[in-house]
């Protein structure tokens, strides 16, 4: 860019329009009190700006004495920050990380000056600041020109503050909205802003250092990536985008005008209200007017800029997990772990400031291609529009050895808007615990089983044990129970899902159709608190967060818990008994574009291998010809799981493993009412089979997928299939 242009002749503007050409952001009203003020400021600055030279200068004015003394007390220089940056969230697909939303406190992509078209730095300096090339910061002309201009009008018509001052104005309003003092903050943000002198003076000194510091390219690209364009879009690229839906470098003529004519005042003169053009329409073409002047357009230019009607390309709206392409839940559950990622910070205040400030990206385990498949699914056969009862559905499916969840889906649309989205979406993330904006979870029905399974076999019992699965009723004291009293309660009756079932049976047999009296059968040769202790082991915690309880009705699954957490707890016999914490966010990039590690791997041996691979061998059966046969795959793909039904089918789960992925699938009721699905027709099929439906065809597909295809199971111990069995080590 030419550093001088020859201006030429044109007609003047009507009095009306040309009100500004160096602006302190429109202001209109009292500058510092008083024309008066604003009079003596001017003189003031000519001799600010001469004591940098000659500090010797003799100055008599008491009040010039101060601002000198102010003045001088003052750091040299400003430096031109980092300035805050959008965060992105990734997830996967065909292997390739793709974005699918972004987040951010101020809607910010700053970019080089080759980022930037010529048509915005020419509009820039034309209107904000015409001898931004000649002066050295502060501009003496504009200042004496403001101060006569509005003694003739009197009133304040015209201000002062050149780009470099705009700057500085603009980092330390910046650098005042960061800190976390909120007293300190409101003190640094009013200094700032004020209408004083002193406010002026710093401004002034500053600018002053940016000159000697940077080059005129810098400081101007420095503003236009700091400035504000209405509402929290800031930086020229963001507001190319939000308001033209192009980038920077390739707005026309028109387009640059109207997004300069925004900096003065970017709440009264946005596009993002028809209301708002006119406004916006005058200052652009002032700026026209101003950039012919200087020479940087011809009249031709001129004249098919100004007939060029205001007409935004409006963006759709992207900022959080409610605009994410894809994976809206998984995006808002990644969003809900940020503050608890060490590559943010060591502290939590250090972590909230990283995160504000933006420039992260942060990459998710989600498989976007099997994400769309299960959402598919579930949408199918647990139709959101449903209305006869509260219908919900969610499947999630994890690796088994890691915990990174590669699906997490279900069958309402996420909506946290204020107003909501209507009956078909919700907020509530049904996968996830309540502290992750999840739900209080679900009975969980015989699913539960597997841990009573897993403490029977550490106990030394086999699979071939026989066990009485007739209904009856138990004295509750009869069972074993270190950490509960059951003492002076009543019996209680115990029944089987299906009628007619029961009778002396193998633990195996048990197992295989899920027959609820055999397990407490089993319970009362073991004590209820170390089945507790074993699905504690295997990661199982309610989702509200109370106690997970150890009652005898907790054997057959009246705990309420997160499908998430079911589908590690299935995953941990996938892994033969290692269990890992469920996570979903891989790597941290920072603004420094380095690596940084995601949620960190907790993995522990939950059960001996030997106990895992003879719960895996059972869990086999009920998907070869159990209650879980009619979800199986029938790929060839060895898997074992466990089906569960609450009282009156309320609540309907199917979890299942193979060697790389498990899945937990649930279908239910979401507002703790008792609808039953066995009494009701879903999708041209009764309503206890929905969950088969879901899990059959996502099952096949992660399948499908080589890297997810899994391999046979570590045979069964068997001394704990057909001997008598041994204690195991845990």
């Amino acid at each position: 860019m030419a550093m001088a242009r020859k201006t030429r002749a044109a007609a003047p503007l009507p009095t009306a329009m040309r009100q500004t050409s160096v602006s302190d952001y429109g202001r209109r009203g009292t500058v510092f009190g008083s024309l008066v003020g604003l009079l003596f400021f001017s003189l003031l600055a000519g001799v600010l700006v001469s004591s940098l030279a000659l500090p010797s200068i003799l100055v008599t004015s008491r009040s010039a004495t101060a601002s000198i003394g102010f003045f001088d007390n003052l750091p040299d220089y400003l430096t031109i920050d980092a300035q805050t940056q959008r965060n992105l969230i990734y997830a996967q697909r065909d292997g390739a990380a793709v974005p699918i939303a972004t987040i951010y406190d101020q809607d910010r992509q700053s970019v080089a000056w080759e980022g930037v078209s010529k048509f915005i730095t020419e509009a820039t300096v034309a209107g904000e600041d015409r001898r931004f090339w000649q002066h050295g910061g502060i501009d003496l002309k504009a200042i004496a020109r403001a101060a006569a201009g509005n003694l003739v009008h009197k009133s304040i018509t015209s201000g002062s503050s050149t780009i470099a001052m705009q700057l500085v104005k603009n980092i330390l309003i910046q650098r005042a909205l960061r800190i976390d003092d909120a007293a300190k903050k409101k003190t640094a943000y009013a200094a700032a802003i004020s209408d004083t002198l002193n406010r002026k003076l710093r401004e002034m000194k500053f600018a002053i250092g940016l000159e000697k510091r940077y080059a005129k390219k810098d400081i101007l690209l420095g503003y236009l990536n700091i400035a504000g364009f209405g509402g929290n879009t800031y930086g020229i690229e963001s507001a190319a985008q939000k308001y033209f839906s192009v980038s920077a470098k390739d707005v026309t003529l028109p387009q640059a005008a109207s997004l300069i004519a925004m900096v003065q005042q970017p709440n009264s003169r946005n596009l993002s209200d028809p209301a708002l053009y006119a406004a916006n329409k005058d200052r652009r073409d002032l700026i026209l007017f101003d950039m012919r002047d200087l020479g940087y357009i011809d009249e031709a230019s001129y004249q098919a800029a100004i007939a060029t009607p205001i007409a935004p390309k409006l963006r759709t709206p992207n900022n959080g997990c409610l605009y994410a392409a894809d994976a809206k839940f998984a995006c808002d559950f990644a969003l809900r772990l940020v503050p608890t990622l060490a590559a943010l910070g060591e502290t939590d205040a250090a972590r909230a400031a990283a995160w504000a400030r933006g420039g992260y990206r942060i990459y998710t385990s989600i498989d976007l291609g099997q994400q769309d498949v299960a959402q598919d699914n579930l949408i199918t056969n647990a139709p959101p529009t449903e209305t006869r009862f509260a219908l919900g559905a969610a499947a999630v499916a994890m690796q088994p050895g890691t915990g990174r969840i590669v699906v997490m889906a279900q069958n309402k649309g996420f909506d946290n808007s204020q107003d909501g989205g209507g009956p078909t979406t919700t907020a509530v993330d049904y996968m996830t615990d309540r502290s992750y904006g999840g739900s209080s979870g679900f009975q969980t029905g015989s699913t539960y089983k597997i841990f009573t399974l897993t403490e029977w076999l550490k106990r030394g019992h086999t699979l071939s044990e026989v066990v009485d699965g007739t209904p009856r009723a138990f004295n509750l004291s009869s069972f074993n129970s270190r950490c509960i009293n059951s003492d002076g309660q009543a019996p209680f009756v115990f029944n089987n899902d299906s009628p007619g079932e029961g009778g002396q049976m193998t633990v195996a047999a048990a197992t295989k159709y899920s027959v609820n009296v055999a397990f407490l059968s089993m319970a009362q040769k073991l004590d209820v608190c170390d089945i507790r202790d074993t699905a504690k082991a295997y990661g199982v915690h309610r989702a509200d967060g109370i106690e997970l309880g150890a009652q005898p009705a907790a054997i057959i699954g009246t705990n309420e818990i997160a499908p998430i957490t079911m589908a590690a707890a299935i995953a941990t016999v996938g892994a033969n008994g290692l269990y890992c914490a469920p996570t979903i966010i891989d790597k941290v990039v920072g603004p420094d574009g380095k690596d940084a590690p995601g949620q960190p791997r907790s993995c522990s041996q939950a059960v001996a291998p030997n106990v895992a691979a003879t719960v895996a061998y059972a869990l086999g059966a009920v998907m070869t010809s159990g209650t879980g046969s009619a979800g199986s795959p029938r790929d060839g793909v060895p898997i074992v799981g466990k089906t569960g039904t609450t009282e009156d089918s309320a609540q309907n789960w199917l979890i299942a493993t193979t060697t790389k992925m498990s899945l937990a699938v649930w279908v239910g009721n979401t507002d703790g009412g008792h609808h039953s699905l066995r009494k009701t027709t879903l999708v041209g099929t009764n309503g206890y089979n929905t969950k088969f439906n879901i899990f059959r065809d996502t099952m096949a597909s992660l399948n499908a997928n080589p890297d997810y295809r899994g391999g046979d199971f570590p045979a069964p111990d068997p001394a704990l299939v057909n001997g008598r069995g041994a204690a195991s080590g845990q």
